[in-house]
Protein backbone atom coordinates (compact mmCIF):
# COMPACT_ATOMS: atom_id res chain seq x y z
CA UNK A 1 0.00 0.00 0.00
CA UNK A 2 3.01 2.28 0.58
CA UNK A 3 3.45 2.21 -3.37
CA UNK A 4 -0.47 2.81 -4.22
CA UNK A 5 0.01 6.05 -1.70
CA UNK A 6 2.90 7.29 -3.59
CA UNK A 7 2.07 6.97 -6.52
CA UNK A 8 -1.83 7.45 -7.24
CA UNK A 9 -1.64 10.93 -5.21
CA UNK A 10 0.60 12.31 -8.46
CA UNK A 11 -1.79 10.46 -11.27
CA UNK A 12 -4.78 12.13 -9.02
CA UNK A 13 -3.21 15.31 -10.30
CA UNK A 14 -3.73 14.25 -13.96
CA UNK A 15 -7.05 12.94 -13.21
CA UNK A 16 -8.21 16.85 -11.67
CA UNK A 17 -6.67 18.49 -14.69
CA UNK A 18 -8.61 16.01 -16.82
CA UNK A 19 -11.90 16.99 -15.18
CA UNK A 20 -11.43 20.14 -15.29
CA UNK A 21 -11.31 20.41 -18.93
CA UNK A 22 -13.71 17.80 -19.74
CA UNK A 23 -16.35 20.02 -17.39
CA UNK A 24 -15.05 23.47 -18.77
CA UNK A 25 -13.69 24.74 -15.42
CA UNK A 26 -10.83 25.47 -17.18
CA UNK A 27 -10.24 25.97 -20.70
CA UNK A 28 -8.01 23.25 -22.73
CA UNK A 29 -5.97 25.98 -24.34
CA UNK A 30 -4.65 26.44 -20.93
CA UNK A 31 -2.72 23.19 -20.60
CA UNK A 32 -0.20 25.37 -23.42
CA UNK A 33 0.70 27.76 -20.87
CA UNK A 34 1.46 25.05 -18.34
CA UNK A 35 3.61 23.19 -20.75
CA UNK A 36 5.59 25.93 -21.25
CA UNK A 37 5.94 26.83 -18.06
CA UNK A 38 6.90 23.71 -17.10
CA UNK A 39 9.32 23.21 -19.98
CA UNK A 40 10.80 26.16 -19.73
CA UNK A 41 10.95 27.25 -15.86
CA UNK A 42 10.11 25.06 -12.89
CA UNK A 43 12.01 22.02 -14.87
CA UNK A 44 15.11 23.35 -15.76
CA UNK A 45 15.03 25.34 -12.49
CA UNK A 46 15.27 21.62 -11.14
CA UNK A 47 17.83 20.74 -13.42
CA UNK A 48 20.17 22.72 -12.31
CA UNK A 49 19.81 22.87 -8.84
CA UNK A 50 20.08 19.22 -8.35
CA UNK A 51 22.98 19.01 -10.62
CA UNK A 52 24.91 21.61 -9.61
CA UNK A 53 25.22 19.92 -6.04
CA UNK A 54 25.71 16.53 -6.63
CA UNK A 55 29.62 15.87 -6.83
CA UNK A 56 31.32 15.70 -10.47
CA UNK A 57 31.90 11.96 -10.05
CA UNK A 58 28.23 10.85 -9.59
CA UNK A 59 27.58 12.96 -12.77
CA UNK A 60 27.53 9.95 -15.89
CA UNK A 61 26.53 6.59 -15.19
CA UNK A 62 27.03 5.26 -18.74
CA UNK A 63 25.04 1.78 -17.31
CA UNK A 64 22.42 3.98 -16.83
CA UNK A 65 22.10 5.44 -19.99
CA UNK A 66 22.78 1.87 -21.66
CA UNK A 67 19.91 0.62 -20.20
CA UNK A 68 17.24 3.11 -21.13
CA UNK A 69 18.62 4.33 -24.00
CA UNK A 70 19.56 0.71 -25.50
CA UNK A 71 16.23 -0.39 -24.28
CA UNK A 72 14.51 3.11 -26.26
CA UNK A 73 16.19 2.67 -29.62
CA UNK A 74 15.23 -1.61 -29.11
CA UNK A 75 11.93 -0.76 -28.95
CA UNK A 76 12.06 1.69 -31.74
CA UNK A 77 13.30 -0.93 -34.33
CA UNK A 78 10.88 -3.58 -32.59
CA UNK A 79 7.94 -1.70 -33.79
CA UNK A 80 9.53 0.02 -36.74
CA UNK A 81 11.44 -2.29 -38.63
CA UNK A 82 7.96 -5.19 -39.38
CA UNK A 83 5.79 -1.95 -40.45
CA UNK A 84 8.43 -0.61 -42.70
CA UNK A 85 8.74 -4.22 -43.85
CA UNK A 86 5.14 -4.54 -44.33
CA UNK A 87 5.17 -2.09 -47.74
CA UNK A 88 1.81 -0.27 -46.11
CA UNK A 89 3.57 2.35 -44.69
CA UNK A 90 6.13 4.92 -45.65
CA UNK A 91 9.50 5.98 -43.87
CA UNK A 92 7.30 8.89 -42.29
CA UNK A 93 4.65 6.93 -40.93
CA UNK A 94 7.12 4.18 -40.03
CA UNK A 95 8.77 6.42 -38.48
CA UNK A 96 6.26 7.76 -36.48
CA UNK A 97 4.84 4.25 -35.25
CA UNK A 98 8.16 3.43 -33.93
CA UNK A 99 8.53 6.72 -31.80
CA UNK A 100 4.94 6.35 -30.60
CA UNK A 101 6.11 2.88 -29.02
CA UNK A 102 9.98 4.18 -28.15
CA UNK A 103 9.97 7.84 -27.32
CA UNK A 104 9.03 8.27 -23.73
CA UNK A 105 7.58 11.08 -21.72
CA UNK A 106 10.67 11.37 -19.22
CA UNK A 107 10.74 15.12 -19.09
CA UNK A 108 6.47 15.49 -17.83
CA UNK A 109 5.78 12.46 -16.50
CA UNK A 110 8.76 10.21 -15.07
CA UNK A 111 10.86 13.36 -13.58
CA UNK A 112 7.81 14.84 -11.68
CA UNK A 113 6.88 11.38 -10.36
CA UNK A 114 9.91 10.23 -9.62
CA UNK A 115 10.98 13.88 -7.77
CA UNK A 116 7.49 13.37 -5.86
CA UNK A 117 7.92 9.62 -4.90
CA UNK A 118 11.46 9.55 -4.11
CA UNK A 119 12.93 13.44 -3.94
CA UNK A 120 15.79 14.58 -5.21
CA UNK A 121 17.85 12.19 -5.54
CA UNK A 122 15.92 10.41 -8.52
CA UNK A 123 16.21 13.46 -10.32
CA UNK A 124 19.34 12.96 -11.91
CA UNK A 125 19.35 9.80 -13.74
CA UNK A 126 15.38 11.38 -14.66
CA UNK A 127 17.51 14.39 -16.23
CA UNK A 128 19.75 11.69 -17.95
CA UNK A 129 17.02 9.73 -19.70
CA UNK A 130 15.30 13.35 -20.35
CA UNK A 131 18.15 14.63 -22.10
CA UNK A 132 18.53 11.25 -23.96
CA UNK A 133 15.23 11.63 -25.69
CA UNK A 134 15.92 15.32 -26.43
CA UNK A 135 19.17 14.90 -27.75
CA UNK A 136 19.20 11.28 -29.39
CA UNK A 137 15.38 10.14 -29.74
CA UNK A 138 13.92 13.75 -30.80
CA UNK A 139 16.27 14.17 -33.29
CA UNK A 140 16.15 10.39 -35.32
CA UNK A 141 12.49 11.42 -35.82
CA UNK A 142 13.23 14.55 -37.19
CA UNK A 143 15.98 13.30 -39.42
CA UNK A 144 13.89 10.15 -40.83
CA UNK A 145 10.69 12.60 -40.93
CA UNK A 146 12.60 15.29 -43.20
CA UNK A 147 13.09 14.78 -47.10
CA UNK A 148 16.22 16.52 -47.36
CA UNK A 149 18.26 17.24 -50.40
CA UNK A 150 21.83 17.98 -50.79
CA UNK A 151 21.15 21.28 -50.98
CA UNK A 152 19.77 21.67 -47.58
CA UNK A 153 21.42 18.90 -45.67
CA UNK A 154 24.08 21.30 -44.25
CA UNK A 155 21.46 23.73 -43.20
CA UNK A 156 19.71 21.60 -42.15
CA UNK A 157 21.92 20.03 -39.63
CA UNK A 158 22.87 23.25 -38.50
CA UNK A 159 19.85 23.98 -37.42
CA UNK A 160 18.88 20.84 -35.87
CA UNK A 161 22.21 21.34 -33.86
CA UNK A 162 21.17 24.23 -32.49
CA UNK A 163 17.64 23.37 -31.97
CA UNK A 164 19.52 20.23 -29.22
CA UNK A 165 21.62 22.46 -27.79
CA UNK A 166 19.56 25.29 -26.72
CA UNK A 167 16.77 22.95 -25.88
CA UNK A 168 15.70 24.06 -21.77
CA UNK A 169 16.68 20.53 -20.67
CA UNK A 170 19.68 20.05 -22.44
CA UNK A 171 20.90 23.73 -21.68
CA UNK A 172 19.69 23.86 -18.03
CA UNK A 173 21.85 20.13 -17.67
CA UNK A 174 24.66 21.28 -19.22
CA UNK A 175 24.62 24.41 -16.69
CA UNK A 176 24.64 22.33 -13.62
CA UNK A 177 27.31 20.08 -14.79
CA UNK A 178 29.58 22.94 -15.57
CA UNK A 179 28.50 24.28 -11.97
CA UNK A 180 29.20 20.59 -10.83
CA UNK A 181 32.61 20.31 -12.18
CA UNK A 182 33.85 23.85 -10.59
CA UNK A 183 33.33 22.00 -6.99
CA UNK A 184 31.63 25.07 -5.93
CA UNK A 185 28.66 25.19 -3.49
CA UNK A 186 25.47 26.95 -4.87
CA UNK A 187 24.77 29.83 -2.62
CA UNK A 188 22.22 29.22 0.11
CA UNK A 189 19.61 32.17 -1.78
CA UNK A 190 20.73 31.24 -4.91
CA UNK A 191 19.46 27.40 -4.17
CA UNK A 192 16.30 28.47 -2.21
CA UNK A 193 15.07 30.85 -5.17
CA UNK A 194 15.54 27.88 -7.86
CA UNK A 195 13.93 25.44 -5.53
CA UNK A 196 11.03 27.29 -4.92
CA UNK A 197 10.33 27.51 -8.97
CA UNK A 198 11.48 23.59 -8.81
CA UNK A 199 8.65 22.91 -6.37
CA UNK A 200 6.15 23.98 -9.35
CA UNK A 201 7.12 21.40 -11.70
CA UNK A 202 5.09 17.88 -10.52
CA UNK A 203 1.83 19.88 -10.16
CA UNK A 204 1.86 21.69 -13.35
CA UNK A 205 3.20 19.47 -15.44
CA UNK A 206 0.92 16.65 -14.42
CA UNK A 207 -2.09 19.17 -14.37
CA UNK A 208 -0.93 20.10 -17.96
CA UNK A 209 -1.08 16.52 -19.02
CA UNK A 210 -4.75 16.10 -17.61
CA UNK A 211 -5.66 19.37 -18.86
CA UNK A 212 -5.23 18.25 -22.16
CA UNK A 213 -6.01 14.61 -23.00
CA UNK A 214 -8.89 14.25 -25.29
CA UNK A 215 -11.46 11.96 -25.15
CA UNK A 216 -11.90 11.91 -29.17
CA UNK A 217 -8.15 10.82 -29.40
CA UNK A 218 -9.66 7.93 -28.32
CA UNK A 219 -11.96 7.27 -30.95
CA UNK A 220 -9.44 6.54 -33.89
CA UNK A 221 -7.10 3.82 -34.92
CA UNK A 222 -7.96 1.89 -31.55
CA UNK A 223 -6.40 -1.24 -32.38
CA UNK A 224 -2.88 0.43 -33.75
CA UNK A 225 -3.15 2.32 -30.79
CA UNK A 226 -3.48 -0.27 -28.26
CA UNK A 227 -0.54 -2.35 -29.94
CA UNK A 228 1.52 0.53 -29.61
CA UNK A 229 0.70 1.03 -25.82
CA UNK A 230 1.49 -2.60 -25.24
CA UNK A 231 4.96 -1.95 -26.07
CA UNK A 232 5.25 1.12 -25.00
CA UNK A 233 3.91 0.11 -20.98
CA UNK A 234 5.47 -3.69 -21.03
CA UNK A 235 7.49 -4.45 -24.07
CA UNK A 236 9.80 -1.46 -23.20
CA UNK A 237 10.19 -1.75 -19.36
CA UNK A 238 10.75 -5.41 -18.96
CA UNK A 239 13.74 -4.87 -22.22
CA UNK A 240 14.74 -1.82 -19.61
CA UNK A 241 14.78 -3.94 -16.92
CA UNK A 242 16.59 -7.06 -18.25
CA UNK A 243 19.45 -4.70 -19.44
CA UNK A 244 19.72 -3.52 -15.88
CA UNK A 245 20.26 -6.89 -14.70
CA UNK A 246 22.73 -7.70 -17.10
CA UNK A 247 25.15 -5.12 -16.60
CA UNK A 248 24.44 -4.70 -12.92
CA UNK A 249 23.11 -1.20 -12.50
CA UNK A 250 22.13 0.25 -9.08
CA UNK A 251 18.66 -0.51 -7.54
CA UNK A 252 18.56 3.39 -7.65
CA UNK A 253 19.25 3.32 -11.17
CA UNK A 254 17.28 0.67 -12.06
CA UNK A 255 13.89 1.64 -10.42
CA UNK A 256 15.08 4.99 -12.55
CA UNK A 257 15.77 3.72 -15.34
CA UNK A 258 12.29 1.44 -15.15
CA UNK A 259 10.25 4.09 -14.33
CA UNK A 260 11.21 6.50 -17.25
CA UNK A 261 10.28 3.81 -19.82
CA UNK A 262 7.08 2.82 -18.28
CA UNK A 263 5.69 5.99 -18.65
CA UNK A 264 3.40 7.61 -21.51
CA UNK A 265 4.46 8.41 -24.67
CA UNK A 266 5.79 11.60 -24.59
CA UNK A 267 3.60 14.14 -26.45
CA UNK A 268 6.58 15.18 -28.63
CA UNK A 269 5.91 12.53 -31.14
CA UNK A 270 2.28 14.11 -31.11
CA UNK A 271 3.85 17.67 -31.93
CA UNK A 272 6.20 15.94 -34.99
CA UNK A 273 3.48 13.76 -36.25
CA UNK A 274 1.31 17.05 -36.27
CA UNK A 275 4.17 19.27 -37.95
CA UNK A 276 4.59 16.73 -40.73
CA UNK A 277 1.16 15.72 -41.16
CA UNK A 278 1.68 11.93 -40.58
CA UNK A 279 -0.31 9.34 -38.68
CA UNK A 280 -1.72 12.71 -36.35
CA UNK A 281 -4.72 10.82 -35.05
CA UNK A 282 -2.76 7.68 -34.17
CA UNK A 283 -0.40 9.53 -32.26
CA UNK A 284 -2.87 11.56 -30.38
CA UNK A 285 -4.75 7.83 -29.47
CA UNK A 286 -1.81 6.76 -28.09
CA UNK A 287 -1.03 9.59 -25.74
CA UNK A 288 -4.14 9.38 -24.39
CA UNK A 289 -3.97 5.40 -24.03
CA UNK A 290 -0.72 5.12 -22.53
CA UNK A 291 -1.60 7.87 -20.02
CA UNK A 292 -4.18 6.51 -19.18
CA UNK A 293 -3.14 2.97 -18.65
CA UNK A 294 0.24 3.67 -17.20
CA UNK A 295 -1.65 4.05 -14.02
CA UNK A 296 -1.53 0.39 -13.42
CA UNK A 297 1.28 -0.68 -15.48
CA UNK A 298 3.18 1.96 -12.89
CA UNK A 299 1.75 0.73 -9.64
CA UNK A 300 2.90 -2.81 -11.21
CA UNK A 301 6.57 -1.74 -12.16
CA UNK A 302 6.79 -0.15 -8.53
CA UNK A 303 5.38 -2.71 -6.33
CA UNK A 304 8.10 -5.61 -8.28
CA UNK A 305 10.69 -3.77 -8.50
CA UNK A 306 13.00 -4.58 -5.84
CA UNK A 307 14.14 -2.07 -3.81
CA UNK A 308 11.73 0.32 -5.08
CA UNK A 309 10.57 1.64 -1.74
CA UNK A 310 13.87 2.99 -1.10
CA UNK A 311 16.45 2.50 -3.11
CA UNK A 312 16.25 6.48 -4.02
CA UNK A 313 16.91 7.43 -0.56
Amino acid sequence: MEVASLVLPVFAIIVTGWLAGEFGYLSRGLADALVHFAYNVAMPALLIVTIAQEPARNLLEWRFLLAFGGGSLICFALVFVPVRAGGKHDLASSTIHGMAAAMTNTGFVALPILHAIYGQPAVLPAAVATVFVAAVMFPITVILLEKRDARGASAHSAGLAKQILLNPMVLSTFVGLAWAVTGLPVPPPVAAYLNMIADALTPSALFAIGLGLSVEGLRSNLKASFALAAVKLVVMPLIVYGLCVVIGLTPRYTVAAVICAAVPTAKTVYVLAHEHKVEEKLVAATVSITTMLSVATLLIALYLLPGSASGMR
